[in-house]
């Protein structure tokens, strides 16, 4: 008996270090690594990659949330032919009427409106006809509106970030799935000219297989918190730990990189330091001081790991007095690439070409005017199509009216979209597992593979084209 108790006392033992008692929380630690539950796929269930819907021969869309965003989006919509804007909704009048003056400027019809009730929105997506919904609300009202939308049969096109928690992740995933809706997140940064112009170059070769990428979002909120409604923001920042805000530095490098086609996100840590500037700002736009505990720090950091062995660096920093900057840069066997503080790339000698150059090295950016014949060597060919029609239209100099131009050219021509709700879990998946990490003192999280199994399905990140 002795020695069958000690038995199972070391069984108990043993069974303490490698999985700990999640005391109620969405994860198990097993063996130093925080492990959250896939879910399994619903039966008749199918995955979305790739996935096409009927061509539209116009787009018609309905947008919900007229704040800071929603106004500028439907003035780029009113300026992309074949588009109706066929309804707005929002709680306050104010931003309706801008969104229909931008309307009367380009001599498109006035929308039917939706306000004066927080319910007001379903009404919307139950309209025949809409094709999709556009979501521009804040961070929270994100996830539960599209999964509506898509439950009444319209695309979904959602602002960032899409999703904040995993059960909202899951949720857009099922009902994807389920519907056979496409449910993008309007991410703009994967259409800035020099991203687009290097993950031109990338899938070219140019820069030899990419080892590590990096982004961030830096930005300093401190003349902004006030102007985000019932201060929305600064009050999620007080309450979460975790790179909440990822998905403008996480997009273009997951892109350059073949992210869930042919590589996937496998392990991540994240850290963060103390918050400082976070109860000044309170105490600024609220003129309250707060007791508790502001969670989100000053500044997060989190590393990545990828299946295929690469490495991506993420920074989040709205707080700090710095230069804005996304931190862009991909790091390959052959070359080199970033955007800020300045933009420059390293090339090896023979993936210049015909280019005229000489006295090149491995420890200096090309030359200028070398750059220069490079990037319109390799221009895009979306930005060649339209990058100067995007820049005279504006939307974040022109990115925001690529983006939805290209929502437009998919939907109208029956293709894939430029991105799908696998990238919307992905590049939203830091902040709750980003948070796990850094309170349990930044043990490493498996990331969830979110295509259950297919992310090698598709070989390599291409957009689609119309033949």
């Amino acid at each position: 008996m002795k020695i069958k108790s000690l038995f199972l006392a070391l069984v108990t033992a043993t069974l303490l270090v490698t999985t700990a008692c999640n005391d109620g929380k969405p994860y198990k630690i097993i063996d130093g690594t925080i492990h959250f539950k896939t879910p399994e796929r619903p039966a008749g269930q199918q995955d979305v990659i790739a996935l096409t819907a009927e061509p539209l021969e116009t787009v018609r869309v309905g947008f919900i949330g007229l704040g800071m965003r929603g106004p500028g989006a439907v003035k780029l919509w009113a300026q992309i032919p074949n588009t109706e804007i066929v309804a707005l909704c929002d709680l306050r009048p104010e931003g309706i009427e801008r969104a229909q003056k931008y309307l009367d400027r380009f001599n498109r019809p006035r929308a039917e409106v939706y306000t004066g009730s927080i319910e007001a929105w379903r009404e919307l997506c139950q309209r025949e006809d809409i094709d999709i919904v556009y979501i521009a609300t804040d961070w929270e009202n994100h996830a539960h509106m599209a999964k509506y939308a898509m439950e009444c049969g319209k695309h979904v096109a959602i602002e960032v970030p899409s999703a904040m928690t995993l059960n909202e992740i899951w949720d857009l995933i099922n009902t994807s799935e389920r519907t056979r809706r496409h449910c993008m997140q309007l991410e703009n940064c994967v259409y800035d000219y020099f991203e687009l112009t290097t993950l031109n170059m990338a899938q070219q070769g140019l820069f030899g297989e990419i080892l590590h990428a990096e982004g961030a979002y830096i930005h300093c909120l401190d003349n902004l918190w006030g102007r985000f409604y019932q201060n929305w923001r600064l009050r999620y920042n007080r309450d979460h730990r975790g790179d909440i805000y990822a998905t403008h530095g996480i997009g273009p490098i997951c892109q350059a990189l073949n992210i869930h086609r042919g590589d996937r996100m496998k392990t991540l840590v994240a850290m963060n330091t103390k918050a400082v500037l976070g109860y000044e700002y309170w105490e600024q736009v609220t003129g309250e001081k707060y007791d508790g505990e502001f969670k989100n720090g000053d500044q997060t950091t989190t590393l990545i790991s990828t299946e295929n062995g690469k490495v991506m660096q993420i920074h989040h920093n709205v707080m700090t007095p710095r230069p804005y900057s996304r931190d862009y840069a991909l790091v390959g066997t052959k070359g080199y690439a970033t955007k800020y503080p300045v933009q420059g790339y390293l090339l090896h000698a023979e993936a210049l070409g015909e280019v005229d150059h000489e006295n090149l090295n491995s420890h200096k950016f090309l030359p200028e005017d070398i750059k220069a014949q490079m990037m319109e060597k390799y221009m895009h060919p979306i930005t060649r199509e339209v990058g100067a029609i995007a820049k005279k239209a504006g939307g974040h100099g022109g990115m925001d009216y690529i983006m939805i131009y290209r929502l437009v050219y998919c939907l109208r021509n029956g293709l894939p979209l430029d991105m799908d709700v696998y990238d919307l879990a992905e590049w939203c998946c830091l902040a709750e597992l980003g948070a796990a990490s850094i309170e349990n003192g930044s043990k490493p999280v498996a990331v969830p593979d979110f295509t259950r199994g297919n992310w090698n399905k598709v070989d390599g990140y291409r957009h689609a084209m119309a033949e």
